[in-house]
């Protein structure tokens, strides 16, 4: 045998499955969604080891407030309808919501996109709706991570992360210290899903109904694919003149466990709360999930938002003024129900319909 044929067959790292070209491509592209967040406050640029940022010299006694997140099964409703700007929104959305509840503003975000086999085209659809997120609730996107990873996800797979800072002076963090018996609960609408509850939605709508993406989804007035990827909100926008005029004594952000396990989260020791199913109107595609899922109540109230994404706490005496600051805001709320002492768990009354 030939020296030359003893020599192994040289490989590289295309050949074992991650493409480093792909990826200055998917930069390329994304660079300018990027830029377009920068805020005055940002001191690095794209493709730096870390991001660099300045907090404002206007909070005073700035606490930084951090929170990681994903998007969940809800990426897989994307990758079937060929669609993937909106979970990019929702991604944002989702954090910020996570620390507004603390009464923190949004500063800076960063993003971990996983994929088996990078395509560029995703990956800027992708960032660009992370970066029209932030620019819409005055975030910076400084940094982030794409990892193609071959052995781990199959091609057309990927995962979403995000990670979000924020900032509020001390003396405005919301923790439930302000919560008392007797205060009253407001519930901000929902659109959709948000993110949570998907790993049943899917089962119902495209396994039980056996529908597809593009098939209209009945009484819903949209498409399965446009009603199950409807971007999560933030409520940032809504809330803010509340927050800063000291109208809430606390927020919670209905993710997943919905009402039944969010609420309990900001209230102290001793209180607890009170619902009143009934209050609000619940969406049609609630409705729909629960009666061709045969999802009971407690499951339902458990596993979806039931169009109420955002709760407030207020006092009774600042009840009109934070519905005047809503109203200013163009944003709606239904008084839902009250805080109560007990245990701190959530009670319900009524039924959902």
């Amino acid at each position: 045998m030939s020296e030359t044929n003893d020599r192994p067959r040289p490989m590289t790292y295309r050949e074992a499955g991650v493409d480093i070209d792909a990826q200055d491509r998917a930069l390329a592209r994304i660079r300018a969604h990027v830029a377009s967040t920068r805020t005055p406050w940002v001191l690095s640029e794209l493709g730096s080891f870390g991001g660099l940022f300045r907090v404002p010299e206007s909070v005073g006694e700035p606490v930084l407030v951090a929170s990681t997140d994903g998007v969940g099964t809800k990426l897989l409703v994307a990758r079937m309808a060929g669609r993937h700007d909106t979970v990019g929104q929702c991604l944002v959305n989702h954090c910020v919501n996570d620390i507004l509840v603390m009464g923190a503003r949004p500063l800076v975000f960063l993003d971990y996109f996983a994929v088996g086999r990078l395509e560029p085209d995703v990956a800027e659809q992708i960032v660009r709706g992370v970066a029209i997120a932030c620019r819409e609730n005055g975030c910076a996107l400084v940094g982030g991570e794409t990892a193609e990873m071959p052995d781990i996800y199959r091609p057309g797979d990927y995962d979403l992360a995000g990670t979000i800072v924020g900032v509020v002076s001390r003396e405005r963090i919301l923790d439930g210290s302000r919560v008392r018996a007797g205060d009253l609960l407001f519930g901000l609408p929902s659109t959709g899903l948000h993110t949570n509850g998907y790993t049943l939605a899917r089962k119902i709508v495209f396994e039980r109904m056996g529908l597809g993406v593009d098939d209209p989804l009945p009484g819903v007035g949209a498409s399965a694919g446009d009603a199950l990827l409807a971007v999560h909100r933030s409520y940032l926008g809504a809330l803010g003149a509340a927050l800063d005029g000291g109208l809430v004594s606390a927020l919670a952000h209905v993710t997943g466990g919905g009402l039944t396990d969010n609420l309990p989260r900001v209230l102290p020791e001793g209180l607890g709360a009170r619902i009143r199913l009934g209050s609000w109107p619940v969406p049609e595609l609630f409705h729909v999930l629960q009666r061709e899922g045969g999802v009971p109540q407690g499951d339902m109230l458990r596993t979806f938002n039931c169009g109420i994404g955002m709760v407030a706490v207020v006092a009774p005496g600042q009840a009109d003024a934070f519905v005047a600051a809503l109203d200013e805001a163009g944003e709606r709320a239904w008084r839902i129900g009250e805080i109560v002492a007990g245990e701190r768990a959530v009670r319900y009354e009524g039924a959902l319909w």
